[in-house]
């Protein structure tokens, strides 16, 4: 089937998730979940056929990590569907509203987008994660997951749309294109009209090409080469502690520090510890000539070490002589996601704060916050890096677009 008959029936399915009740929108949920753990074994069995090609292919131990699923994970992922259920349903909600000079009402409320096209890599749970906060904010779901994934995305798509069928609403509101050849992301990105908006997650050079070549509008999302900057006026043992959590806690998220800027005036006092740290976790410490002196471990830092976002245990290092100097690195070699300084001064924070421009700027706490669970949210669709429609985590009130209800009594103009 092309993605043109696919985006199609994926209209007409959206349709009706725009007028079902949360109700059934939650009762589907839960039968997604329920269906997951019911259907675990077939499901690794196709993970399992994945794994053997990626290993074959030589794929890395991290992509390989991203890409394996288990029983606890399976499970893990039928929870998130779970707790989905339980969050509050965007659609209908009323963002404002007024009785204007004339009597007319007006209201402006939630509705979904339509159709949405997710185009992703590697990680199967993104499959379910898409479909389900697709579904519960009323949108249909097409889903381009990469080739590495193609047999566990087909599995887990199989079972959710029989799931969802067993739920009263249509099948085709998850919808799996084929990732055999890049012909259908070629066709999803040019079915403006069908498609209402796209979403890319993965790598800079997957949204480069989706924001460069796609006629559906795009909300960018996910790259991420976070800073943390280390005050003059920081507490040391909280700085290493910030530190080592930001790039060590999970190595290959978007939230990651990629990058550490010490200030000058705490650089011989900070840097041996935090160097210390760093060796023991195992992460390869891309430094400046002054980093360097303080390690012979550290490997020299190049222009686009800073720019360079790893997903890997590696880290780039640079002294700077002042807070403007470290806004100023920033703002060359940031992506606008997550920024991050230590410092016991308020007047230092409030001008970071204030300075750096980024989708989340945290004061005193690592990057790794930046999360749609972590903010309270619930489910995220990503974390968009732009600065139209939705800016950081995408939670399900940024799945939706407005309309506005006026509601007269005979008016005229």
């Amino acid at each position: 089937m092309s993605v043109t008959e696919q985006a199609r029936r994926a209209r007409d399915a959206a349709a009706e998730l725009a007028v079902a009740t949360r109700t059934v929108k939650d009762a589907a949920l839960v039968a997604m979940a329920d269906a997951l753990v019911a259907r675990t074994p077939e499901i690794l069995t196709a993970n399992e056929t994945d794994l053997a090609a990626g290993r074959e292919a030589g794929l890395s131990a991290a992509v390989l990590d991203r890409l394996a699923l288990d029983a606890g994970r399976v499970a893990g992922i039928a929870d998130a569907l779970r707790e989905m259920a339980a969050l509050p349903d965007p659609v209908g909600e009323v963002v404002r509203g007024s009785t204007l000079p004339n009597g007319l009402e007006l209201r402006q409320i939630r509705v979904p987008f339509g159709v949405v096209g997710i185009i992703y890599e590697a990680r199967p749970n993104v499959t379910v994660d898409a479909a389900g906060i697709c579904l519960k904010s009323g949108n249909a779901a097409l889903l381009r997951g990469s080739s590495s994934a193609a047999h566990s995305n087909a599995a887990l798509v199989a079972v959710l749309r029989d799931a969802v069928a067993g739920a009263g609403l249509p099948a085709d509101a998850v919808q799996l294109l084929d990732a055999s050849s890049r012909d259908s992301v070629k066709e999803l990105m040019r079915a403006r009209g069908l498609v209402d908006v796209l979403i890319p997650r993965g790598g800079a050079s997957l949204i480069r090409t989706v924001v460069e070549e796609s006629t559906v509008p795009v909300i960018e999302t996910g790259v991420g080469n976070c800073h943390v900057y280390v005050d003059a006026a920081a507490d040391l043992a909280k700085a290493v502690a910030v530190t080592l959590n930001a790039k060590t806690q999970r190595l290959s998220t978007c939230n990651t520090a990629e990058s550490l800027l010490v200030h000058a005036g705490i650089a011989d006092a900070f840097l041996p510890p935090v160097l210390a740290a760093f060796a023991e976790a195992g992460v390869t410490v891309h430094g400046s000539p002054e980093v360097a002196a303080h390690s012979a471990a550290v490997v020299p830092a190049t222009e686009e070490d800073y720019a360079t976002e790893y997903l890997s245990a590696d880290i780039s290092v640079a002294v700077v002589d002042s807070l403007d100097a470290a806004v100023a690195h920033i703002r060359r070699f940031g992506t606008g996601h997550t920024e991050a300084i230590v410092t016991d001064s308020a007047s230092a924070a409030r001008d970071f704060v204030a300075r750096v421009d980024a989708a989340a700027v945290m004061v005193n706490a690592s990057t790794r916050f930046t999360d749609g669970g972590e903010f309270g949210f619930g489910a995220e669709i990503g974390i968009s890096t732009q600065k139209l429609h939705a800016r950081g985590p995408m939670g399900l009130p940024e799945l939706t677009s407005t309309k506005y209800v006026v509601t007269g009594d005979g008016h005229v103009r």
